[in-house]
C-alpha cells in the first residue's frame, strides 16, 4: 500500500465562538507544529509580504498566530522573504522591508521581526549541496540557511509559469536569493508578438536587466541581457510578451522543486496553505484581480508536496467565479482550473519532480478539523 501524507483542514465558517485566527491556531497544533523542539531555535517563518498594491496576500494576522505558537514553545521567530528580480518594491533588503511594514508585516502587528533572507542587495547567500536531478547546488539566502527551523506561510493562488503557487513555490521561488532566481528563471526567457506590439515602452522601464528595446516601435528582447524573471508580460497590457512554449517551463518547475528541497534540508519544517482570494497571477504584482473559485479553507501538514496536491485538488472541486479571468476558459468542469487559467502551464511536473527528488509525497489523507 502507497505512503500517504496527513493534511489537516478546516474551512473558513465561524460558529457561535472562536474567530478564524483561532481556527487556525488549532489546525497547525492538531497537525502537529507543537511537537517541534523550538526551544531557544531561531524558527524562519517564510512568507510573501506582497508587492505594494495587491491586497489579496496573507493578512499579518495569520502569521502572528504562528510566531506567538513558536514563542509559547520557547522559539525566536522571524518572518522573512528573499529579494525579487523584478523592478518593484521587493527588490532590495531596505525597500523590501518597507513594503512589508506597508503591507502590516511590522513587530507590533506580528509580535517578531522581519529579516531579508539573502541581504541587503540580494547576494548574501549559501550554496547548498543538494546533488539532485537538475541542479548540484541551490543558491539559499544565509538567514534561511542560518535559521534552525523552517515554517512556510503560503497564500495558495495561481502562478503564471508553474501554474500554482504553493508551499513549494514559495520555498524554492522564495528562498533563493537573486542569483538563485536567475539560475531557476534563465533558461524560460519570454518572447514578443511583433503583431500584437503597440510599442508603447512600458516593459522597457519595468525591465531591471535593460533587456527590452524599443526598434522601429516594437519592443525586442536581448536573449544575453533578460534573467528571464517574466515580470515583461505582466507588464504588458496588450499581451504581446509571452512565455516561448519550450521545455524551459518544464526545467523552471523542477528546479523549483529542487530548490525547495535545498531551503528545508537538514532541518525541522512545517507547511501552512490558506486557499482563499485565489487570485489568477502571483502576489508579485502590484495589483491582483478576481478570486477564480470561492474560498475554500486553511490547510497544515510537514509534507510540502501533499499539501500542494490537496490544495490543487481543492481549487479544482469549487465552481468557477464569474467574474473571474478563468470564466468561459474552461470547455469541460473536470478541467484543470490552472491550466486553463495559464494554458502553458502543468503544475503537476512540479509535483511529480518533488516527489521524486524526497521532497514529500503526493497521496494524501486530509484530517478535517472544526
Amino acid at each position: 500500500m502507497d505512503y500517504a501524507s496527513d493534511v489537516y483542514f478546516t474551512d473558513m465558517k465561524t460558529r457561535s465562538e472562536g474567530s478564524l485566527l483561532s481556527k487556525l491556531k488549532k489546525l497547525v497544533c492538531e497537525a502537529g507544529i507543537d511537537k517541534i523542539d523550538m526551544n531557544k531555535k531561531f524558527v524562519a517563518i517564510k512568507i510573501h509580504f506582497g508587492e505594494p498594491g495587491n491586497l489579496s496576500y496573507l493578512r499579518a494576522n495569520y502569521a502572528k498566530v504562528i510566531a506567538d505558537i513558536v514563542k509559547e514553545k520557547g522559539g525566536i521567530p522571524f518572518l522573512t522573504d528573499c529579494s525579487t528580480l523584478y523592478v518593484g518594491r521587493r527588490k532590495d533588503a531596505v525597500e523590501h522591508i518597507e513594503a512589508a511594514y506597508e503591507n502590516g508585516f511590522n513587530p507590533f502587528a506580528t509580535g517578531c521581526h522581519v529579516i531579508i533572507g539573502d541581504g541587503l542587495k540580494g547576494d548574501d547567500d549559501i550554496e547548498v549541496p543538494i546533488d539532485s536531478v537538475c541542479l548540484k547546488n541551490a543558491k539559499i539566502g544565509r538567514v534561511i540557511v542560518d535559521a534552525d527551523i523552517i515554517i512556510s506561510m503560503t497564500h495558495f493562488k495561481c502562478h503564471e509559469l508553474m501554474g500554482i503557487g504553493g508551499a513549494i513555490k514559495n520555498l524554492g521561488m522564495g528562498c533563493a536569493s537573486r542569483r538563485g532566481k536567475m539560475e531557476l528563471h534563465s533558461s524560460n526567457k519570454p518572447s514578443v508578438d511583433a503583431d500584437e506590439c503597440k510599442g508603447c515602452g512600458h516593459c522597457v522601464s519595468k525591465c531591471a536587466h535593460s533587456a527590452i528595446t524599443l526598434k522601429k516601435k516594437k519592443a525586442e528582447i536581448n536573449d544575453k541581457l533578460c534573467a528571464g524573471c517574466g515580470h515583461c508580460i505582466s507588464a504588458c497590457r496588450f499581451d504581446a510578451i509571452n512565455v516561448r512554449m519550450n521545455q524551459s517551463i518544464d526545467l523552471l518547475c523542477r528546479r523549483t522543486a529542487e530548490y525547495a528541497l535545498a531551503s528545508v534540508i537538514g532541518k525541522p519544517n512545517f507547511h501552512v496553505s490558506l486557499v482563499i482570494d485565489v487570485s489568477p497571477m502571483c502576489d508579485c504584482y502590484g495589483k491582483n484581480d478576481v478570486p477564480i473559485v470561492p474560498d475554500v479553507g486553511m490547510f497544515a501538514s510537514f509534507d510540502p508536496v501533499a499539501l500542494d496536491v490537496a490544495c490543487a485538488d481543492s481549487v479544482n472541486s469549487q465552481p468557477v467565479v464569474k467574474e473571474s479571468l478563468l470564466h468561459g476558459k474552461m470547455k469541460k468542469d473536470s478541467d484543470d482550473k490552472f491550466s486553463c487559467t495559464h494554458p502553458v502551464t502543468d503544475w503537476n511536473i512540479t509535483v511529480e519532480h518533488s516527489e521524486k527528488i524526497g521532497l514529500g509525497v503526493r497521496k494524501y489523507k486530509i484530517k478535517k478539523v472544526e
